[in-house]
């Protein structure tokens, strides 16, 4: 009775994690008539699309200290009922201001859940091997939950409003509010320390900044602003580290990086999902302006990557016990890098096919890396640093999707600006800025100049993205390597290989 209850357990605080990848990316389909309803412009689209996980990233940290302290699963029902809250308020907002303010409260609230569920996992999976697997499953729910996100908006897109694939959260945390004092053991630091306030603004106040920079990169005229902010961010977080360094009871156990697997899985796993969800927002747009999809269509073609990351976690889970888990880690990033070389392969005329089988190629290889990543991050923390550890976990994987929408959209609206500006001079910005926003050109020009508007469109983003899916893949096969050799020594033995580098 005690496993079945473990099981319905791992169930509910599996969903969490789904719906809380699912935003970085449910939007990715619901963008086009976002854009045509509130008239985003450029830099907009981008804080409306990761404003979500950067605060989600910033304030990781602060949230798993303060459910080490106060309950995880206090924490958690806290956050399901805030995340809940601040969808509905999302799926009626009625500007591009007001949109990016409820991103921004879906991303705090998101903030408590990621490091709770999985901190939870870690004190009910004791044994290495059925931890492993439950991991498994909660990365599995993680990494498809980028994947599933826009197939749940083009579906709820296919009947309803944009906004409608916010409102599909509030039932969702209405039923883990119900479950979780049932079935999640209540679980808690017993001496936890004092609860540093300045450490916690230190380390929002690192991250955005950063993000900050980033993202005026996507401006036509960036200026020095870009720069300055990202110096400033790199600031605030060397003053953070010192004064972790200093405390007797920091929010980040700065020990746990003196272990290079734990630093090395951290790196891995933040870097996948910058190349998957970064890539996710290309292959979505492609589908629907590109190819011409409707929502309904363009989201079902994107259930094989589904499928594929599945696979991945579960092609890890079983050969990790023959195989060294530094080597699985290693196959799955050339993997993820063969699917991005294969995307660069893709043109405007390329049918959908082709594009769905490069991406799930990739989804395949970072389903391989995510499980054993995050099992090697979480089993080397001791049991009452388990919030803070997974908060680490959540924050490298949620700030390296943040950071490659910031990125990659960067790249790929800097080629996509280029080039249409070289074929068409003269449009007016939303054309030069998106692809949508050209799609919402032509849709008010004469016939004769909405084939060649669009033409050029598709070409110019097709660039794009075969510039962002290069980029993607050149950092993939660099992290290969020091992957390879600094996970080398970890074995595949019957206690898991946490505990193996954990004797050593």
């Amino acid at each position: 009775m005690g496993r079945a209850r473990d099981r319905a357990g791992l169930v509910t605080l599996t969903i969490p994690g789904v719906l809380v990848s699912m935003d970085m990316s449910v939007l990715y389909f619901a963008l086009p008539p976002l854009s045509a309803e509130l008239r985003p412009t450029a830099t907009q689209t981008l804080w409306i699309m990761d404003v979500y996980g950067f605060l989600l990233a910033g304030l990781l940290v602060t949230m798993g200290t303060l459910g080490d302290r106060i309950g995880r699963r206090r924490l958690l029902m806290i956050g399901a009922a805030a995340f809940g809250a601040a969808s509905a308020v999302a799926a009626y907002s009625s500007s591009a201001q007001e949109l990016i303010a409820a991103r921004a409260l879906l991303g705090v609230a998101g903030a408590t859940l990621a490091p709770s569920t999985l901190a939870l996992i870690r004190t009910m999976f004791q044994d290495p091997r059925r931890r492993r697997t439950a991991v498994g499953v909660w990365a599995a729910g993680f990494s498809g939950g980028a994947v599933i996100g826009p197939v749940a908006g083009g579906l709820l897109l296919e009947r309803f409003w944009w906004g409608s694939a916010f409102l599909l959260n509030v039932p969702v945390m209405a039923l883990l509010l119900v479950a979780a004092p049932l079935l999640v053991p209540e679980h808690r630091d017993p001496s936890p320390g004092r609860f540093d306030v300045v450490s916690a603004g230190l380390s929002l106040a690192a991250v955005l900044p950063v993000i900050y920079g980033v993202k005026l990169l996507a401006e036509e005229e960036p200026g020095w602003g870009a720069p300055a902010a990202v110096l400033a961010g790199l600031g605030l977080g060397a003053l953070f580290v010192r004064r972790q360094a200093r405390l007797a009871a920091p929010m980040i156990d700065l020990r746990l990086f003196r272990s290079r697997t734990f630093t090395t899985s951290l790196a891995v796993n933040s870097l996948t999902m910058f190349a998957m969800v970064g890539l996710t927002l290309f292959a979505a747009q492609f589908l629907q302006l590109v190819a011409g999809l409707r929502p309904l269509a363009a989201a079902l073609w994107m259930l094989p990557a589904i499928l594929a990351t599945t696979a991945g976690v579960a092609v890890a889970t079983l050969a990790v016990r023959r195989i060294r888990p530094g080597t699985v880690v290693t196959w799955g990033l050339l993997v993820a890098a063969a699917g991005l070389l294969m995307t660069a392969r893709v043109e405007a005329v390329s049918p959908p096919a082709v594009l769905v089988a490069c991406v799930g190629v990739m989804a395949a290889g970072i389903g391989m890396v995510a499980t054993l990543a995050t099992d090697l991050i979480l089993a080397g923390a001791p049991p009452e640093r388990a919030g803070a550890a997974s908060a680490l976990s959540e924050a490298g994987t949620e700030f390296g999707g943040a950071l490659g929408i910031a990125a990659l959209g960067t790249v790929g609206a800097a080629v996509y600006r280029s080039e249409i500006t070289a074929a068409l001079p003269g449009l007016p910005q939303a054309a030069r800025e998106t692809l949508a926003g050209a799609a919402a050109v032509a849709g008010q020009v004469s016939g004769s100049l909405r084939g060649p508007l669009m033409e050029a469109a598709s070409a110019a983003f097709v660039s794009g993205l075969r510039a962002t899916s290069i980029t993607a893949a050149v950092i993939m096969a660099l992290i290969a390597v020091p992957a390879a050799v600094l996970l080398r020594h970890v074995r595949a033995d019957a206690d898991g290989p946490a505990q193996q580098q954990r004797r050593r």
